[in-house]
């Protein structure tokens, strides 16, 4: 996976992750919440089926109370009269009172004729369940609700009820009615396909917001990237650019430098040999002048390779450190041009890394080079200090400025590696380079982070 990809990746992966978890967690709260809300509702209609049960129970009983008060444990005749109020207590299509003797035997059943007069104790329904026994149990008990399946007499299928029996202890009789709890289960499942409905509706608004965001975002990702790219590779372009073009300009320089300088003085040297060689073997008196000036032109090529090698490589920067290696660009500089110029350096609670020394040394020398060619200066400050680790250095002159564009970078100033080449190296660690430019004089300040310095113990050690 190219750096492309894994940059489309984590910009896409940590969201599609974050919106399946907020995903989950809302439909796992919504299922939480609705489920509690169905159990509720379920149980509150169980509850209002129970209280219907005790109800119709007291009604029934109310409806017998004088009658069975006043009979005793074998009036027939109170019996059948009973029964005939209770066969006639029914209500609704599926509403009926039931009576069976405590040995199972049926006395009445409005809506199965074929029960009364038969047996009935080990009747069970589908799920095994033994209902007449269980049912004149909760009724030897004292009364209670037993739940169970049977037949719904107004379509014929079997159904769950839930019952209340009740006890006439005196005549051996077990009282009970029902309702049937199918239209209970059949809201529930109602409001379980609402909630099932309802999971797939918010699946589908999440998804509707979802996709469109994770596809802008990769499309955004995407633009970004190749525009990041893009700018990527036109600033290598250039980069590499530059590079070629400062190594052509560092030869031409060098070139310059030797033809100008080095060549010119050998050339010299040369003829002045040549003309003492001639005063030797003409035995002139003045042989031993010419000597001399030959070797006076010998040690100033002497010195321009010196000072060429000391502009590539200064051996003071590396022998001594940055301090006297700026000392002697400066006086260098100053023998060159005859400006005017000082150096302040403060003594330093840390040292510099090499490579940072390395760059400030190369920015004040680039700005002395931009001093002589362009400013008209005839003075130059050079202060460099440390304020809490962090190294500053100030180089001033009083020349007529240059324009602003150079100072912001705009375009480049002729000559050596120019501004934006120093703001680069300092970049490099992290620091800055200000400019300040009137037609009064410059002003570029250099600044280094704390990161650049090394403390003096941490440098004895690496020693």
């Amino acid at each position: 996976m190219n750096l492309r990809h894994q940059i489309v990746a984590l910009a896409i992966i940590p969201l599609i992750l974050a919106i399946l978890i907020v995903t989950a967690f809302i439909t796992w709260q919504s299922a939480t919440l609705v489920r509690s809300s169905i159990d509720t509702f379920e149980r509150n209609m169980l509850k209002a089926k129970e209280t219907e049960l005790l109800n119709l129970t007291n009604l029934a009983l109310s409806a017998i109370h004088d009658i069975y008060e006043a009979a005793g444990p074998e009036d027939e005749v109170a019996k059948e009269k009973v029964r005939a109020i209770l066969t006639a207590l029914d209500y609704g299509k599926d509403g009926y009172f039931f009576v069976y003797d405590y040995d199972g035997n049926n006395v009445v059943h409005p809506r199965q004729a074929f029960r009364p007069g038969h047996n009935w104790l080990n009747l069970t329904d589908s799920d095994g369940d033994k209902v007449v026994a269980n049912l004149i149990e909760k009724a030897k008990e004292g009364g209670g609700l037993h739940q169970y399946k049977w037949q719904k007499p107004s379509s014929g299928e079997v159904a769950d009820k839930l019952s209340f029996a009740v006890g006439l202890d005196k005549w051996k009789w077990m009282l009970g009615t029902g309702v049937y709890l199918d239209d209970v289960f059949a809201q529930t499942a109602a409001a379980n396909a609402d909630f099932r409905a309802n999971v797939r509706k918010t699946f589908l608004i999440i998804a509707l917001i979802a996709v469109p965001a994770v596809l802008i975002v990769f499309a955004t990702g995407m633009l970004l990237t190749l525009r990041e790219r893009r700018l990527a590779d036109s600033k290598l372009k250039q980069l590499a650019q530059r590079i070629i073009d400062t190594q052509e300009e560092e030869r031409a320089r060098l070139a310059r430098e030797l033809h100008d300088g080095i060549s010119q003085n050998l050339i010299g040297v040369r003829y002045a040999i040549d003309l003492a060689s001639r005063k030797v073997t003409s035995q002139a008196e003045d042989a031993a002048r010419a000597i001399d000036r030959g070797a006076q032109a010998l040690n100033g090529a002497i010195k321009e390779v010196r000072r060429l090698s000391h502009d590539l490589r200064p051996r003071a920067l590396d022998d001594l450190g940055l301090r006297p290696a700026l000392k002697a660009l400066c006086d260098n500089f100053s023998e060159r041009t005859a400006i005017d110029t000082h150096l302040e350096a403060l003594t330093f609670k840390n040292m510099l890394k090499p490579e940072a020394s390395t760059a400030l040394y190369r920015v004040a020398q680039e700005a002395l080079n931009n001093v002589e060619r362009h400013s008209g200066a005839t003075r130059v400050d050079i202060r460099i200090w440390s304020v809490g680790g962090r190294v500053r250095m100030t180089i001033s002159d009083n020349g007529n400025g240059f324009d602003e564009n150079i100072a912001e970078g705009k375009k480049a100033l002729g000559g050596g590696l120019g501004l934006r080449n120093m703001q680069e190296r300092l970049a490099h660690f992290g620091g800055l380079l200000l400019i300040k430019t009137t037609p009064a004089g410059t002003i570029l300040t250099a600044m280094l982070p704390r990161s650049a310095t090394v403390n003096r113990a941490q440098g004895r050690q690496a020693a």
